[in-house]
């Protein structure tokens, strides 16, 4: 179903790329957008070794495009070190495939914005992190990306740097 990858000497073990999922600050979310022209979001999230979650406003294009196509990819840039002597970047990079659902109970929706929470603010007090909670809860959305496919790549340098040859 997902296509493999052409230059599988680039191709990072799933150790790797979960890694740089588990590492990352923010992606781009890709969707399909109005009128199928692709809509590509810069977006926080937090991943938790099955699954991806976004927060979001409860309207918007985001979710238009969701309603109208669960199908997403998301891609996570976790190096970019441009070599401007030698027209390339040292880069390492992930994307994802999968579906994206809007977290509709309470509960669900709970679990995955602590998730995030814990993520961003790891060192701030229980009683803090669920005050700002409370405080964004209505107007809260939250997205839930299960992930069917994850496939990660480096630049052909840092392969021959390490040796690491498929």
């Amino acid at each position: 179903m997902f296509r493999e990858m052409r230059r599988k000497k680039q191709q990072l073990s799933m150790e790797e790329s979960r890694q740089i999922l588990d590492e990352g600050t923010s992606g781009v979310l890709a969707l399909s957008g109005d009128e199928d022209y692709p809509y590509a979001v810069p977006i926080s999230y937090v991943y938790d070794g099955d699954r991806l979650y976004f927060h979001c406003a409860k309207s918007g294009h985001k979710l238009d495009a969701v309603r109208r196509n669960s199908k997403a990819s998301f891609c996570v840039i976790g190096q970019d070190q441009v070599l401007p002597e030698k027209y390339t970047t040292l880069f390492r990079s992930v994307i994802v495939f999968g579906t994206i659902r809007i977290l509709e109970e309470d509960d669900e929706k709970r679990r995955a914005i602590e998730k995030l929470a814990l993520k961003y603010a790891p060192k701030d007090t229980r009683q803090n992190r669920e005050a700002y909670i409370e405080k964004d809860w209505k107007p809260l959305c939250m997205l839930e990306m299960t992930v069917e496919h994850i496939t990660g790549k480096e630049c052909i340098e840092l392969v021959r740097e390490t040796g690491y040859l498929c």
